[in-house]
């Protein structure tokens, strides 16, 4: 079998605009598939995963809105299987997988990618593709990731590029393999025949394209898409001012010692291309912090579109004027068998430094710092006296979102790198698993994040344990280091996990990061968020909306009057005007 020919067509553009629109809405149905048929809370509920759809070259050509670092592995995942099964061997009905961080994977090997290629008429015209983050692919812990592995070897099951379907038939050997290495087989192979149930939804949709407009009209489409992508890409760049820019942040640490780590990039802007070097962050970690030149690559694209365009429907001709450097065996570009486990960590460093850097020249549509981390957070045990045998909880948390020039920050959302994800439902998770909420609020650390515009809160969520015991693995970035200010605003709050023990109020341990710390029945794990950073002076804030905050009860009145300045009676919640002008001039003066 051969890829089809891409011989140009007499194809008017509005065919092509609605053949690109079929190509979206394909992804979108493979997108509704996988989340109302998946088995994982994580899936159907967080929606951690992403689809699309790839040229038989291997070029992003539509997606589904999903986990932006999910999106950008695909095409890399589809090279790495063409690398290994040539398209000529493919068949309709072959459908392969794989999870390999160092290769297409990108991330950690709970998310895995399956990959099915499109046969219309004895040509290979593109691929289905998805990828989802599954609760189980076994390893060392429950749930499969932890902050304290040092190798690749105990975070799971690895798939190299692997046949799980041979011309629509199961290769049964690699699916027992799968199954019996997995804490809740049940769980991780309905997510499974889910994730094939959605390549087929995109199979359908590509295979409706050829058969009304043909196979030449579908290729025509994806070559016009790419170049509009990057003919987009450098009349964006171009607008950019050109020059250096540089930043240097402080990852907290790899998990396994407390020494934080240094990463630095410097961006190369000119008319015709974007250059991102990392050359000088630190070596990659014993602890499994560490990301991988696919995870490095993705992290940076998903910054390079933000800044530039964020509304033009994403592919991959978009990010050709993008150029990256970065030496081997760096945090960011690890080497077998380097545990890669919290990859997230580090991966959401590589866009947050660009962001950082950008932010002077693209702050209208960049904010200042948010909470950064996914805060990943594993529940997992056995429910002796209910009937859910044993359990495991994965979920992301959302946080505080910095402000931006013109607004306040958003509150409770999910980081950048988690794109259109949610939270798991409180519901969900007390009737899935032998938890209780205690509480579910905002976290209205003060002063953290003030400013003319102040930063987003963070949440904070308490989960009661009814089990006899749990393990808790978090891992909660920006524990040492909290998100950025600019303009005169503070930094935000930090992110944390607290444990309190049963019968106490106080919290007997505050950290960043924990791996299988045993609960106890009545113990509270608390999940701290941060606040975002601010940006512009606090004195400088309209005081209406201080007003507004002391109202809605995120701001005391005396809050309001020390980081401030602005007066509120504390009965009538009314401003003095007079006392606030006074209190804002004497501040001024005082601090100068």
């Amino acid at each position: 079998m051969t890829n089809a020919p891409l011989t140009r067509s007499s194809t008017d553009p509005f065919t092509l605009d609605i053949i690109a629109e079929m190509l979206r809405a394909s992804a979108e149905e493979m997108f509704v598939v996988y989340g109302r048929t998946a088995q994982s809370p994580i899936i159907y509920e967080v929606l951690d995963m992403a689809c699309g759809l790839v040229s038989p070259d291997g070029d992003l050509i539509a997606e589904a809105e999903g986990v932006p670092g999910f999106i950008g592995c695909l095409s890399f995942a589809v090279r790495e299987i063409l690398d290994k099964f040539p398209a000529q061997t493919m068949r309709p009905g072959d459908i392969y997988a794989t999870n390999d961080p160092y290769k297409g994977g990108g991330t950690h090997l709970s998310d895995v990618v399956l990959v099915l290629p499109i046969v219309y008429e004895g040509a290979l015209v593109g691929f289905a593709v998805n990828k989802a983050h599954w609760t189980e692919v076994g390893g060392m812990a429950p749930g499969s990731w932890t902050t304290d592995s040092t190798e690749i070897y105990q975070e799971g099951l690895q798939l190299p590029a692997v046949k799980l379907f041979d011309a629509g038939e199961p290769i049964q050997g690699i699916l027992d393999v799968i199954e019996v290495n997995v804490r809740l087989p049940q769980m991780t192979m309905g997510d499974l025949y889910a994730g094939i149930a959605s390549l087929r939804a995109g199979e359908r949709g590509i295979v409706s394209i050829c058969n009304k407009y043909g196979a030449a009209a579908l290729h025509e489409t994806m070559s016009t898409l790419l170049a509009r992508g990057e003919q987009i890409a450098l009349a964006r760049l171009a607008a950019l001012p050109a020059g250096e820019y540089t930043s240097e942040m402080w990852i907290d640490d790899d998990g396994l010692s407390d020494d934080p780590l240094k990463v630095c990039v410097r961006i190369t802007i000119d008319a015709d291309s974007f250059t991102a070097d990392f050359t000088g962050s630190a070596g990659q970690a014993p602890g499994p912090i560490n990301t991988t030149w696919t995870g490095l690559l993705v992290a940076v694209r998903e910054i390079f579109k933000e800044a530039l365009d964020s509304d033009f429907p994403n592919n991959d001709g978009f990010f050709r004027p993008l150029h990256v450097i970065c030496p081997d065996g760096t945090l960011f570009t690890a080497q077998r068998p380097a545990p890669v486990s919290t990859y997230w960590e580090t991966g959401a460093y590589i866009s947050d430094l660009i962001w950082q850097a950008l932010f002077p020249i693209a702050s209208d549509k960049l904010p200042v710092g948010h909470h950064l981390s996914i805060c990943g957070t594993i529940i997992s045990g056995v429910d002796e006296e209910g009937e859910r045998g044993q359990f495991v909880l994965v979920e992301p948390q959302a946080g505080g979102w910095g402000a931006m020039t013109t607004r306040d920050g958003m509150s409770g959302m999910v980081p950048s790198g988690d794109g259109e994800t949610y939270i798991m439902a409180v519901e969900v998770c007390e009737t899935r698993y032998p938890l209780l909420v205690d509480q579910f609020a905002f976290n209205t650390e003060h002063p953290a994040g003030s400013g003319q515009y102040r930063g987003g809160f963070g949440l904070i969520r308490d989960y009661r344990v009814l089990s006899e015991t749990a393990d808790l693995t978090a891992t909660f970035g920006r524990f040492k280091f909290p998100p950025w200010g600019a303009g005169g605003g503070a930094d935000g709050s930090s992110n944390a996990v607290e444990i309190i023990p049963a019968g106490t109020d106080a919290p007997a341990l505050r950290k960043g990061k924990l791996a299988r710390y045993r609960l106890r029945h009545g113990d509270v794990a608390r999940l701290i968020t941060a606040v975002g950073g601010g940006y512009g002076h606090a004195l400088d804030r309209d005081p209406a909306l201080v007003q507004r905050d002391v109202r809605n009860e995120l701001l005391t009145p005396m809050q309001a009057h020390i980081f401030y300045g602005v007066a509120i009676d504390p009965d009538t919640l009314a401003v003095d005007a007079e006392e606030t002008a006074r209190l804002r001039l004497m501040m001024r003066e005082t601090s100068s």
